[in-house]
């Protein structure tokens, strides 16, 4: 559908693509991954036309439409409804529905066979376009996207950027290009509406490439990821996971091939130096100097996940109640936010509070925090000192300031090498520490402003969205920060690989009160899946217990109904028998896979590129193949629970 052959493009003297070739299939679902800087949101823009290469080519088939998502539809502002913008995708079908206006209008006044005809042609060609269904279409993607009905008919103006975005997102889902390109598509999105762009990305008949920080959601729509490095798109056949599978032990291998040419080159420099002098070993000395020359250099791995080796320490320990709210309220006129809840959270508790936006996450940590007023009572407990981080706070960074200065401005106690030793942990390196916060990218400052909160010697932080606008190997930084950090604090994200490593209790808002989960995100989201499993159960049950609707009132009407135990028993034994035979099929898959992954692990096998690719194709169909068994097991499982209770 697209290839990329031979593509090179520089700023400056620096070349982001060298020789860097793609092949782009239909359907295919792509996860374009990478440091920032590297040049990721530079190809998509090259790929839908924006920039011209420097170098190479980029072709594209002729039937081939691309649609681009990117942060700069952020600025486009109109007076038309969110649903009118949505339903611009709809361009020969808006076109139609204009002249069928006008016929019907000049109808009314002049009625003749000839606007009949052209009537009916018309009519024709917009059903044929599934015209009379565009509107549903349009709104089911916007709700899907988190607004609700009464939200569609207002102008477009009066949302913030992150749901303009989304209206965005909306027009180009409807427009169905053969090719779409998705720049950081979940930074604007809260959980539900992320769930649900997954769940459509899945389901999407083109072809896609996301650019994105989300690990759970590559994970989750990908199935090739392609890595900018070294000027150079790398292929792997797989999701993120096993991308980082894979790419260790790709590094692996080139590590040892690394080492071995690097001994070689040592032997060899060796006895040249030693016998470059003799006369009778010269022949053989410009053998090897030719041979050196002639070598293709085999790189140096470079460790792209940096560590944090330091030790993020405060100098007052607080008491075992770190805060609590009493009977709070809060409300905006009609809308309420909390209404007489009560929490507390104790000393080590590490909080993520998450769900939709709108329900007001960011209002509850400025409560925590105490510049939000409320009904009710906020209490800190003793000796609890806190620093709040949110984006609109790195406004606050001193732009005159460098990057030691900065710090040193947060905590006047740590040495210069220590406030290099933190920098270092979040990438900032030699002479960049020296660079003026009024040069540094967004990114940048949110990596100083988190530096700066973790060295204030609060004992508790308040963090909302921190992730957003860092790159995977930052948010792997700042996960190992929080992770050794010993204090308490509240998060704000919607990354859900972030929340699943750094907290230990789950907060939500529901039914206007702030409830708690005692356990990881993962055993959550299986708590709420479980919830929702047995809330569906009951509504069954209930129906299935109410009386006929035709019978007349009466006691012996109202009693309800026994469940059919011969047929429970006939299911119950279909399910078990299906439960054996999954459990056999489950344990052959998982032997071929350990098989295959034994395979993979040979070096051997990266010498042939064919049997490589057909052995990476293997391994994901047995994947996919043992997830889905898997799950089917374990549904057939809550099947035999549910009739084993009856």
């Amino acid at each position: 559908m697209i290839a990329i052959t031979n593509l090179s493009y520089f700023l400056g003297d620096r070349a982001l693509y060298d020789g860097a070739s793609l092949h782009i299939k239909p359907k295919q679902k792509i996860g374009l991954i990478g440091l920032n800087g590297t040049g990721k949101s530079t190809l998509l823009r090259m790929i839908n036309g924006e920039f011209q290469p420097d170098g190479g080519s980029i072709s594209k088939a002729g039937d081939c439409t691309i649609g681009f998502l990117n942060q700069d539809l952020l600025s486009y502002q109109t007076e038309d409804s969110i649903l009118s913008v949505a339903m611009q995708a709809f361009e020969r079908q808006n076109v139609l529905q204009v002249q069928m206006d006008k016929i019907l209008h000049d109808m009314e006044h002049n009625y003749t066979d000839d606007l009949v005809d052209k009537l009916a042609r018309v009519q024709e060609e917009f059903e044929a376009l599934d015209g009379y269904s565009v509107q549903s279409k349009a709104e089911a993607i916007l709700e899907g996207l988190g607004f609700s009905t009464a939200d569609l008919n207002l102008p477009l103006r009066q949302f913030s950027g992150g749901w303009r975005m989304r209206v965005m997102l909306a027009k180009l889902l409807l427009q169905k290009p053969s090719l779409l390109m998705l720049d950081e598509p979940t930074n604007h999105l809260d959980l539900p509406s992320i769930q649900w762009v997954e769940k459509y990305t899945q389901n999407y008949e083109g072809a896609v490439i996301v650019v994105s920080h989300d690990r759970q959601f590559l994970d989750n729509t990908i199935d090739t990821t392609v890595e900018v490095s070294g000027g150079k798109l790398n292929y792997y056949a797989g999701n993120y996971s096993y991308y980082l599978e894979e790419k260790a032990l790709r590094n692996d291998i080139q590590r040892g091939a690394y080492e071995n040419q690097q001994a070689k080159i040592r032997q060899t420099e060796r006895f040249i130096e030693r016998f470059k002098a003799k006369a009778t070993k010269s022949r053989q000395v410009q053998s090897r100097v030719k041979a050196l020359d002639r070598m293709d250099v085999v790189d140096q791995v470079i460790d792209e996940n940096a560590k944090v080796h330091f030790r993020f320490q405060f100098t007052t320990q607080p008491g075992r109640h770190v805060f609590q709210l009493e009977d709070a309220s809060k409300a905006y006129g009609d809308k309420v936010i909390l209404d007489a809840t009560n929490i507390s959270m104790e000393r080590g508790d590490k909080i993520a509070l998450i769900g939709a936006n709108g329900r007001g996450k960011s209002t509850v940590l400025r409560i925590v925090a105490g510049t939000e007023p409320i009904e009710g009572k906020r209490r800190l407990g003793h000796n609890v000192s806190f620093t709040f981080y949110a984006q609109h706070q790195l406004e606050s960074l001193n732009v005159a300031h460098n990057l030691i200065e900065e710090l040193k401005y947060a905590n006047p106690t740590k040495t210069e090498t220590e406030l290099r030793t933190v920098l270092g942990c979040f990438l900032f390196t030699g002479d960049d520490v020296f660079k003026k916060i009024k040069v540094l990218s967004g990114g940048e400052k949110s990596r100083v402003a988190l530096a700066k909160v973790l060295l204030s010697q609060a004992n508790f932080l308040l963090l909302d969205e921190p992730t957003n606008h860092l790159d995977m190997q930052s948010v792997n930084i700042l996960i190992q920060a929080l992770q050794q950090y010993e204090g308490s604090y509240i998060v704000v994200s919607h990354d859900r690989y972030f929340v699943e490593n750094i907290a230990n209790k789950i907060w939500y808002i529901e039914d206007h009160q702030i409830k708690e989960y005692p356990g990881t995100y993962e055993e959550y989201e299986i708590w709420v899946e479980e919830r929702g499993l047995q809330s569906a159960v009951s509504e069954k049950v209930q129906v299935s217990s109410a009386p006929p609707q035709k019978s007349q009132p009466g006691p012996a009407n109202q009693t309800k109904s026994k469940p059919q135990s011969n047929e429970d028993a006939q299911k119950l034994k279909k399910a078990r028998k299906q439960i054996e035979e999954l459990e056999e099929t489950i344990n052959n898959l998982e032997i071929r896979k350990a098989e295959t992954e034994g395979k993979l692990a040979e070096p051997g096998i990266y010498n042939d590129s064919v049997a490589l690719a057909e052995m990476n194709r293997f391994y994901t169909d047995i994947k996919q193949k043992l997830e889905k068994n898997t799950e089917d097991w374990e549904n057939l499982m809550l099947e035999v629970e549910e009739l084993s209770g009856k």
